[in-house]
């Protein structure tokens, strides 16, 4: 008998925040920290809420980057991925709202498998419909520009 999975579930996170600065956080069995540094008045303990976000983008890409190259036997190996983000601080500052804080951000993959530049680009464009982060950001208005190559 087959086990059939859920298409939906609750995915839950809490958080102690000791300080206005500082939220010690646990989802499932894990805590970390998420701060601000020192200069911001917090204690550096984690990184900061939005750094948060982009390095949740960054680890998506590497679990649905392997799925997806997984899916088309393409052999990617291991990936080193940087995330550089163009972000407007006006909002968190409270200067004014901002529509789009995350304006643009620049994934480069690095895969150190055997794949070619254009199998990269077929995982590259399986991602980009799958990645959950990735669609979170680019429905919020953030241009995503992905540059997959070989190490």
């Amino acid at each position: 008998m087959a086990i059939r999975q859920k298409t939906t579930v609750k995915l839950t996170a809490s958080a102690q925040c000791p300080s206005h600065s500082l939220a010690n956080v646990s989802t499932g069995d894990l805590q970390f920290a998420i701060d601000e540094p020192e200069a911001r008045g917090g204690t550096n303990l984690g990184p900061t809420p939005t750094e948060t976000a982009l390095a949740a983008l960054v680890g998506c890409t590497n679990v649905i980057g392997h799925k997806c190259a997984g899916s088309l036997g393409i052999d990617i190996g291991h990936l080193d991925i940087s995330a550089v983000c163009d972000f407007d601080r006006r909002g968190v500052m409270l200067a004014e709202s901002i529509d789009v804080p995350f304006q643009k951000i620049v994934l480069t993959v690095k895969a150190s498998g055997a794949a070619t530049p254009q199998e990269l680009q077929q995982v590259a464009d399986e991602v980009a419909k799958y990645c959950p982060l990735s669609i979170l950001f680019k429905q919020a208005g953030t241009v995503i520009e992905e540059n997959w190559q070989p190490a």
